[in-house]
């Protein structure tokens, strides 16, 4: 029996990471995204193990220590994030194929460490990632600019994955997300059956 697939989803902040992986999911059955763990706060209406497995400083750290991360990041906030091997197991344990939406480095060690990951980075042109960033208002203008910065230079990184998807057209892209998971599961929508 082949491998089970493992979806990593990449990208700059602003690509619409999170818009595709929310189309995907709505054409393509059986797909499920795992749930990050955190060191930061619970925000109103968060649930943990919903949202994000929220964890202390000290908890993340003695689980990375123990190894039960498959990948984890630091970010300039001084919060960490990661995903709990334990997520993986859950999702294949309910018959569901993971669907994992990390940063660059997160997905690169995760296709290096796990058989059968698929890896599509989300690009967008950097002017189109700046309006995108403007548009969502969370961050001011200065930050705006570092994550430009690091867009361009992210955007440069692309060739290390197994497939891109160009979101320069939401439906076009998101139907091309969903040929690429289609192909790689053998799933036939005409069919409905894998």
């Amino acid at each position: 029996m082949p491998s089970r697939r493992v979806f990593v989803i990449t990208g700059p902040s602003g690509a619409g990471k999170g818009t595709l992986i929310k189309g995907l999911l709505e054409r393509v059955p059986g797909l499920e995204v795992a749930v990050s763990a955190t060191t930061r706060d619970r925000r109103a209406g968060e649930i943990d193990g919903h949202d994000y497995w929220f964890l202390s400083d000290e908890e993340f750290s003695h689980r990375v220590d123990s190894g039960a991360f498959l990948e984890h990041v630091p970010y300039v906030s001084g919060r960490r994030y990661g995903t709990l091997r334990s997520e993986m197991e859950r999702i294949a344990e309910d018959g569901h194929t993971c669907v994992l939406e990390l940063e660059l480095d997160g997905a690169l060690a995760v296709q290096a460490e796990v058989a059968g990951s698929v890896t599509i980075f989300i690009a967008a042109d950097v002017a189109e990632l700046e309006r995108r960033l403007r548009e969502r208002a969370t961050e001011s203008t200065g930050e705006i600019g570092e994550r430009i910065d690091l867009a361009r230079a992210q955007l440069e990184q692309a060739h290390r994955f197994r497939y891109m998807v160009r979101n320069d057209d939401l439906e076009r892209a998101t139907a091309a997300l969903a040929a690429v998971v289609e192909c790689e599961t053998g799933w036939s929508r005409k069919a409905g059956i894998r």
